[in-house]
This record gives structure tokens, C-alpha cells and sequence, in this order.
């Protein structure tokens, strides 16, 4: 690969990683409307792992506070916030743990890499997005997260495997309609990705393994650090406008997308 392409995959999927815009969407379209070849497995874990580093700096101190509750959480006691926190990550990644293992070795996620079913989650998820963060209350903080809402919002999660859906934008969709503040909304979305990318990395990582070569691993490690980098402004933006500016910008960008995709893959 070029160095222009792995810097553009990598800062396509550092921006849109976090963002409610569909990063694996974005992915499967550069090759499809530019003509590029497809970036590959192997590039595909490097910009996941680049991203992974992104939010666990971004959010160290939940991050910390998650692992220092993760053995009394793994105990089944959930005594303190630090338990109930690792708790809530564990039991939010287990559906799509579960779901994006069928999908993966029934061959299935192949299927759904189209233009016409991006564009319609492009669409369709966008909208939904719109409709929960306008009507749905701010009442709850990050900080009352507990295993119902955890399981619940793992449930709206599965969703994402549906390519141009948004793992982001769907956890944050389900933490709208269960009330949380926008700021905790995403604060819970994303930290929700730490163990999520994680397993979809690790995944990937053991169909790449066998393939590596110097020349491979030189890439990857290019296209980690421009991911790292991207993801972090792009999570530091982000959280920042939260503070004053709803998701309607991104349901913006995504009813236009969508609809472009859509004539693309019928017209």
C-alpha cells in the first residue's frame, strides 16, 4: 500500500471510530467509490488498535477506576463504583461478543458490506439517532450506570455489526432513550468501545497472524499511529461541542450520505 492510502484509512477511521458517522461504513466505501484496493485485515487491526490507544487515553481515569473494579467485579461483588463500572463493560460487550462471533464464522458479515445497506443504516440509524437525542429526557449521569442499562445498551450495540450503522452512534441512540445526558451518553459509548474494539482486534488479529511480514507490520504501524492521532482530536472535538451542540450536525451528515448511497446502489 501507498503511504497516502494508509494515512487515508487510518484518518478515516480515527475520525469516524468515535463519531455517530459509521467507521466500518466509511472503510467499505473508500475501495468502492474511489477505486482503491481494499486496505486488508492486517490494516484493519492496526487503525483498530490505534483507536483503542486513542479513547483508553482519552477516558484514563474511568479506565483505571474499570480496572481496579474488574477483580471484585469478576468476584460477583459490586460493592463499589469501581466494580459496578467493570461490571457494566462486561456485561455490555457479551452480546456483541457473542453476535459478531456468529456473524464472523457463519460468513454472513461479508454479505452485509454493500452500498445499498450502508446506505439505508446510514439513513434509517441516523434518523433514529435524531429522534431519541430531541425527545429523549437528560436526566441520568454516567455515573448511575448500572447492569440493566449496561445490557441494554450491549443490545443496541449488536447493531452495529450491521455495517453503517455506528457502534457510537447506535450506544448512543440507546443511552438517549434510557435518559442519559448527552456528555454521559457518549462517555458511556465510548468507553463501551475499549473492550468491544478489543475483542473485534483480537478476532481479526488471529486471521492475520499467519500473513505478517516485515513490510506488513512497517504499514501497520503507520496506519496505527495516524488512527491514534485522528481519533484523539476527533474524540476531544467531539466531547467538547457536547457541552453546547446536539447530534443533529452528524444526523445531518448522515441523511445526505445515505441518500447519496442510495441513489449510487439503485440508480
Amino acid at each position: 500500500m501507498s503511504l497516502l492510502h494508509l494515512i487515508l484509512v487510518a484518518v478515516i477511521q480515527g475520525i469516524t471510530e468515535f463519531l455517530p458517522v459509521s467507521s466500518s461504513g466509511h472503510l467499505i466505501l473508500l475501495p468502492g467509490l474511489t477505486g482503491m484496493s481494499d486496505q486488508g485485515l492486517a490494516i484493519d487491526v492496526a487503525v483498530h488498535v490505534g483507536t483503542l490507544g486513542a479513547v483508553i487515553l482519552f477516558f484514563w481515569s474511568d479506565v483505571k477506576l474499570a480496572l481496579s473494579g474488574l477483580p471484585r467485579a469478576l468476584a460477583g461483588k459490586t460493592d463499589t463504583p469501581q466494580a459496578r463500572l467493570a461490571l457494566g463493560l462486561i456485561i455490555a460487550t457479551i452480546p456483541t461478543v457473542i453476535a459478531g462471533a456468529i456473524l464472523h464464522l457463519s460468513g454472513l458479515s461479508a454479505a452485509l458490506r454493500s452500498v445499498a445497506v450502508i446506505g439505508w443504516t446510514m439513513l434509517g440509524f441516523g434518523l433514529l439517532l435524531y429522534w431519541m437525542d430531541q425527545k429523549g429526557p437528560q436526566t441520568k449521569k454516567a455515573d448511575g450506570w448500572g447492569p440493566r442499562d449496561a445490557l441494554i445498551m450491549g443490545l443496541w450495540q449488536v447493531l452495529a455489526l450491521i455495517p453503517g450503522t455506528s457502534r457510537s452512534g447506535i450506544t448512543i441512540t440507546g443511552a438517549r432513550q434510557l435518559g442519559y445526558t448527552r456528555e454521559d451518553g457518549a462517555k458511556i459509548a465510548m468507553l463501551m468501545s475499549i473492550p468491544t474494539i478489543l475483542a473485534s482486534g483480537t478476532l481479526l488479529s488471529l486471521d492475520v497472524i499467519q500473513k505478517a511480514d516485515a513490510q506488513l507490520a512497517k504499514d501497520g504501524a503507520i496506519a496505527a499511529l495516524f488512527a491514534f492521532l485522528s481519533a484523539l482530536l476527533a474524540l476531544s472535538l467531539m466531547m467538547r461541542l457536547l457541552r453546547s451542540v446536539s447530534f443533529t450536525p452528524y444526523v445531518i451528515y448522515r441523511v445526505i450520505l445515505g441518500v447519496i448511497l442510495l441513489v449510487i446502489a439503485y440508480g
